[in-house]
C-alpha cells in the first residue's frame, strides 16, 4: 500500500512500482489547504507523518531513498540495480542519494524563499523581506541549482542513465527534483559557470 499525499514524493514510488509490474493499493491523503502539511491521519501509519510510506503486509517503509532500495532489492529480480562488483554501482549509488541529499534541499530552500513575501505580515516590512528573500534566490540558491544542473547534464552527456546503459532505480529517485528544478523549461542551455 502505497501512503500518498497529494504532490509529493510519493509519485516517484508509484512509478516504481508500475515499472515493477507489482500489486499495489493508494491510499490518499489531502494536504491540510492552509498549512499545505500532511493530516494527522499519516502520523498513524508512521511517527513523523510524512509521505511516502508504504506498508508490504505488517512492514512500515518510509523515506524515499529506502523505499526505493527496498522494492528494487526484494521485487527488483536482478534488475534496477547494477551488481556491486559492476563499473556501475557507485553512480547507482551517488545518484540514488543525490536527489535528497544534494538536490531537493536547494528547492525546498527555493520555494520557501519565494514564498517569504507572500506571506501576511505588516505592510512596511513586505519590501525588506522581498529583497532579503529575492537576494538569497538570485545570489545563493538559483546559482547553486544551476550548478546542480550543471553536474547532471555533464553526466547525461557521458552515459544513456545515470548508472549505465539500462533503467535503473536513481533515475525514478531524480524525476521528482529534476522536474522542477528544469522547469520552466530552459530555452537555452545553462550558463556557463562564473567564478
Amino acid at each position: 500500500t502505497v501512503h500518498h499525499l497529494e504532490n509529493s514524493r510519493s509519485l516517484r514510488i508509484v512509478w516504481l512500482l508500475e515499472e515493477l509490474s507489482l500489486d499495489y493499493e493508494i491510499k490518499h491523503y489531502a494536504r491540510n489547504p492552509k498549512t499545505m502539511l500532511a493530516p494527522a491521519e499519516l502520523r498513524k501509519i508512521h511517527p513523523l507523518g510524512k509521505s511516502p510510506v508504504i506498508t508490504d503486509g505488517d512492514t512500515v517503509i518510509a523515506e524515499s531513498g529506502t523505499i526505493i532500495e527496498y522494492l528494487v532489492h526484494r521485487y527488483g529480480n536482478g534488475q534496477w540495480q547494477p551488481a556491486p562488483e559492476d563499473d556501475q554501482w557507485l553512480n547507482y549509488r551517488y545518484w540514488l542519494h543525490y536527489a535528497e541529499g544534494s538536490l531537493m534541499p536547494l528547492l525546498v530552500m527555493k520555494l520557501i524563499f519565494s514564498r517569504v513575501p507572500k506571506a501576511p505580515m505588516p505592510f512596511f516590512a513586505k519590501p525588506i523581506a522581498k529583497k532579503i528573500s529575492g537576494g538569497m534566490v538570485g545570489g545563493f540558491v538559483q546559482p547553486r541549482i544551476e550548478e546542480q544542473l550543471r553536474l547532471v547534464e555533464s553526466h547525461l552527456a557521458r552515459h544513456t542513465w545515470f548508472a549505465g546503459e539500462a533503467l535503473t532505480a536513481p533515475a525514478v529517485q531524480l524525476r521528482f527534483p529534476l522536474a522542477p528544478a528544469a522547469a520552466p523549461p530552459p530555452t537555452e542551455p545553462l550558463p556557463p559557470r562564473t567564478n
